[in-house]
């Protein structure tokens, strides 16, 4: 059994036992009977009133803001900041190196690269007809290096390629092909200058 410091500051155990509360912090919500607790590397930073549910599997030095649900079946690679009130579904992947900003929503089956940025209030979708017909969930695909702008919204199946960035603001009905540049509502797709074809320094 992990002790107190463990629980929330991560040690060398490869995972953390149970369900445990400090400042309403949950690290391992049991969803259904016979969920694994979750898989936390080394040195992970918790902050107050975030849920980790069972079935999640967190590389090294994570870090989280306050409020924030990471559910079920969901892999995070390491060095991954997820800001305050940020929502991340079950069934996705999120890769290494990748820096997610405060109030953005991950639905469900997103995959998510390494080093990508994701700004501030960002919200992608995964259902094309919602509560309309039946569809299958399909969240987005963010390749590796891309950039994504605050308060710009994704509809479902979108896929962002390496390198490309989005607008704040835009809205994003179609994929993004990698190095070129999302702009407006709806979004038209652009060369990406040449100045921004560059890494992201996360």
């Amino acid at each position: 059994m992990p002790n107190f410091k463990s629980l929330i500051f991560g040690d060398d155990q490869d995972s953390w036992d149970g369900k445990k509360d400090f400042e309403n912090v949950v690290i391992g919500y049991a969803y259904q009977r016979f969920s694994k607790p979750p898989i936390i590397g080394k040195n992970a930073l918790i902050r107050t009133n975030s849920v980790i549910y069972n079935d999640v599997t967190i590389g090294d030095n994570f870090q989280t803001g306050h409020n924030v649900l990471v559910r079920e079946k969901t892999t995070i690679g390491n060095e991954v900041l997820i800001g305050t009130n940020a929502v991340v579904e079950g069934h996705s992947k999120i890769g290494s190196n990748v820096s997610i900003q405060s109030n953005v929503y991950i639905p469900k089956n997103s995959y998510i690269e390494d080093n990508v940025f994701i700004g501030p209030c960002a919200c992608f979708t995964n259902d094309r007809y919602p509560v309309r017909v039946d569809y299958k969930l399909k969240g987005p695909v963010i390749r590796k290096g891309a950039s994504i702008g605050a308060n710009s919204t994704f509809l479902s199946n979108v896929e962002v390629g390496e390198g490309a960035m989005v607008a704040a603001g835009a809205i994003v009905t179609q994929s993004v092909p990698p190095w070129y540049l999302a702009i407006g509502a709806p979004a038209r797709i652009k060369p990406l200058p040449a100045r921004l074809r560059v890494s992201n320094d996360i």
